[in-house]
């Protein structure tokens, strides 16, 4: 079934997108007022074991492009509802049902236009509450709170908009 044929290297891919992004925004975009927001100094940058920092900021964002692939993709909610209904058992009534589903549906919302509605909303009402939340018991600026709720937003529009439509 196509919902059980997921693209894992799109998905793959697409957790190098906030690495790129973050490149970009926390660099000539922002770099100056994220070191100012975050009380950031060059020999702090430099006294850092960077190769440590980009390995596991690296692993973090392909964690977040295989979480957040479920929110992207709808027909991954339909098969969770028939999952212990017996969907994965050949020949069964719900399996023949999915199928069936999948044939007629399996490409709707499958969109990067679609991927990247669903990255807003994640951006939205799920990391900028989370970071928000974090920055402000640890009194920093409402800057700081969107630069990192945006960079976060940006990345999360481009990684569901790829894994909607490639994955």
């Amino acid at each position: 079934m196509e919902i059980l044929n997921l693209n894992f290297l799109v998905v793959l891919a697409s957790g190098l997108i906030p690495m790129i992004v973050g490149a970009v925004w926390y660099g000539p975009l922002f770099g100056k007022v994220w070191m100012e927001e975050a009380g950031m100094t060059m020999e702090k940058i430099q006294g850092a074991n960077m190769a440590k920092i980009y390995g596991v900021a690296t692993l973090f964002s392909l964690m977040f492009a295989f979480g957040i692939f479920p929110a992207m993709i709808h027909q991954m909610g339909a098969y969770s509802t028939l999952a212990n209904l017996g969907v994965d058992t050949a020949g069964s009534e719900t399996n023949l049902y999915f199928a069936d589903f999948i044939a007629k549906y399996g490409g709707e919302f499958r969109t990067f236009k679609h991927g990247m509605m669903h990255g807003l909303l994640t951006g939205i009402f799920i990391l900028f509450p989370v970071l928000g939340t974090n920055a402000l018991f640890e009194r920093k600026s409402w800057k700081y709170i969107l630069l990192n709720a945006g960079y976060w937003t940006v990345s999360a529009i481009l990684v569901g908009g790829v894994i909607s439509a490639w994955a």
